[in-house]
């Protein structure tokens, strides 16, 4: 029995990082697919934006909870309800005869795959050894960043030559072997505690998540002086104060705030929030240059994409190895410094530039990349004792989500207002120098060429804000410490 608590659930973990794949591919296929169901459903650009909305909100909302339900049940019943409820949804969703039944599967998809990350990120924790984790937390980046970064290319392709309901089509049979599987195969490792929930507290976190997630969403297409956008995110704000206050209150908190006392993983927080908002603005960045200025297909642009999502893949279980050897500090150090590098390449884009030299620099910056996530998360998650595992791993995801949507419009407010400041000094100067055409084809051609150069400017100055947060991710990341050499040293 000592041998098997010691040798690590090989094939279970396999069942889990497959539902996690398929989950995570199944959440980036659609979005490609937003303007030929917004066709089919005949539904406003606003409405049919509700189907990643819908998603994210439902993430935010269980997500933070995953620290109870980790604890309070076992992970096998955890799993099987998991990939009922996102077996369910996505059948449901490719059978979907009208929008508001779509909707609804994309929901009850997201109550499943919200749990799946948490879960299999504590349930390496517990199967793994302490020197052996990052290993382990490297092919589990490897799930996390290879489905959503392939899903746009997968998406475009299937959309070019079949009707969008194959997208659910084609994760349907997979979902349910792997259900099969997890029934007849999955044992339980994880352990458990009889811990209350707090329903004051789910509901102060549901709305305290949801609506920043939300506000935060939506600013980029309403605005930030819409009153459902500021309005949503300072209720945001209040209920999430208070929610912290409570938890430091709560014998047994839904998600204990008292981890942040350790400071490596702290600090692995902080440094996770900066790069995801840094690495959520050149995914959406760079389609948007690529498609809008330089008139590239969609297909196109994600194939553009896909050999940096294939670059930081084959690097994760790479970079988990070299963690177990060499700590997180130098991964760390080293990979910021590329990607600072890349950003401030792709801040100099020009209308012109070749398409294997965009592709290139993204492959390099993602590679950067691949050699900072995991690292520092596990380092910061490793100095957590064993029954603050849940927390910990509820804490990054929450938070990854958080600081990418909080990144993503923060990110596209500068573009606009780059954009907006260059058109009006673009048009000056043509005025000045007498170059505005007097033709009504003329004018519409010229308006055209003018936006797509503010848009460039936009995109490039945007770019240039992120190399500075970057570099403020490099200087933090001087301050790690190896936790597992920490805890050697303790007497």
């Amino acid at each position: 029995m000592n041998d098997e608590q010691q040798k690590p659930p090989y094939a279970m973990i396999a069942i889990l990082f497959v539902g996690a794949f398929i989950a995570f591919l199944n959440n980036t296929l659609l979005n490609v697919a937003l303007p030929t169901i917004m066709t089919e459903f005949q539904v406003k650009p606003s409405v049919v934006q509700w189907l990643t909305t819908g998603y994210m909100l439902v993430n935010g909302i269980l997500v933070p909870a995953s620290a109870f339900f980790v604890q309070r049940f076992s992970n096998r019943k955890l799993y099987i309800t998991a990939m009922l409820l996102f077996t369910a949804g996505t059948a449901l969703a490719a059978l979907a005869p009208e929008f508001w039944v779509l909707i609804s599967a994309r929901m009850i998809q997201a109550a499943g795959s919200a749990m799946m990350m948490p879960l299999l990120m504590n349930v390496m924790l517990t199967a793994f050894p302490i020197e052996r984790r990052g290993s382990a937390m490297g092919m589990f980046g490897l799930v996390m960043i290879l489905a959503p970064a392939i899903g746009p290319t997968l998406s475009g392709f299937i959309l070019e030559h079949y009707e969008w309901r194959v997208l659910f089509e084609i994760i349907l049979p997979f979902a349910i072997i792997v259900l099969l599987f997890a029934i007849f195969k999955l044992r339980n490792i994880t352990p458990n505690s009889k811990v209350n929930l707090d329903v004051f507290s789910l509901i102060l976190s549901s709305i305290g998540f949801g609506a920043l997630l939300y506000g935060f969403s939506t600013a980029g297409d309403k605005g930030w002086d819409a009153p459902i956008v500021y309005g949503t995110i300072i209720i945001g704000f209040i209920s999430l104060i208070v929610f912290i206050w409570r938890q430091l209150k709560l014998d047994e908190p839904m998600l204990d705030v008292r981890i942040y006392k350790y400071p490596m993983f702290a600090l692995s927080s902080i440094i996770s929030i900066v790069v995801s908002a840094a690495m959520f603005s050149g995914m959406i960045l760079t389609p948007l240059y690529v498609q809008t200025i330089r008139g590239i297909s969609p297909f196109h642009s994600g194939l553009l994409m896909l050999p940096g999502a294939i670059a930081m893949a084959v690097m994760s279980p790479v970079t988990g190895r070299l963690f177990d050897k060499y700590g997180a500090r130098s991964l760390a150090i080293i990979g910021l410094i590329i990607t600072s590098v890349a950003t401030y390449l792709m801040s100099n884009l020009a209308r012109d530039s070749d398409y294997y030299y965009i592709m290139a620099v993204y492959t390099f910056r993602m590679f950067g990349m691949s050699m900072i996530m995991m690292p520092i998360m596990t380092n910061g998650l490793n100095q957590l004792p064993m029954n603050s595992n849940p927390h910990g791993t509820a804490m990054n995801n929450t938070l990854q989500q958080v600081s990418g949507a909080i990144g993503s419009a923060i990110f596209l407010t500068i573009m606009n207002a780059k954009m907006e400041s260059s058109a009006i000094a673009l048009t000056s100067q043509a005025t000045a120098a007498g170059k505005v055409p007097t033709s009504t084809e003329g004018l519409m051609q010229f308006q055209v060429e003018l936006g797509k150069n503010a848009m460039l400017e936009g995109i490039n100055f945007t770019f240039f804000i992120a190399t500075l947060v970057t570099v403020v991710a490099l200087i933090l990341a001087f301050f790690v410490k190896r936790v597992d050499v920490l805890k050697k040293a303790k007497p």
